[in-house]
């Protein structure tokens, strides 16, 4: 039974090998010890994003990620993750990387959301690049 989902809304997300990419996802949870039974992952507009995130959670920024954990058990793993393409695309750039590589870190940086890491402190900020740079360079390898 699939788990992981990949839906559009006003932009469309082409990435070779979605397959491979949600198998990794799955991996993400099974190492981070985290029951996963279903990931929602919508890739959207800055616009659609900035309307989600000022109905929401009451913000009026731009934001690459927003994700909401619907799991009413501990036990199980429930989530809808919004992706903003267009601020990927500026994020790529600014950050002088690929904007695979980028799209792999917001992916990986949701997932790690609903495994429990935050990113509001300093602290956090920092264990959270580093679990999305371990992630990103374990799908790199191919593992």
């Amino acid at each position: 039974m699939e788990t992981i989902f990949f839906r559009n809304a006003d932009k469309t997300f082409l990435f070779p090998n979605k397959t491979v990419l949600k198998h990794f996802v799955e991996l993400l949870f099974k190492k981070e010890k985290k029951p996963l039974v279903e990931l929602t992952y919508v890739f959207c507009s800055d616009e659609y994003l900035l309307d989600i995130n000022r109905n929401y959670l009451k913000h009026d920024y731009y934001t690459d990620i927003i994700t909401f954990d619907l799991s009413e058990n501990p036990k199980q793993t429930i989530g809808e993750i919004y992706v903003s393409l267009d601020r990927i695309k500026d994020n790529a750039k600014t950050l002088k990387t690929s904007l695979k590589d980028e799209t792999l870190r917001v992916i990986f940086h949701g997932a790690l959301h609903l495994c429990g890491y935050k990113d509001k402190s300093k602290t956090d900020i920092s264990t959270m690049r580093m679990k999305e740079d371990y992630y990103l360079e374990l799908y790199k390898a191919g593992k």
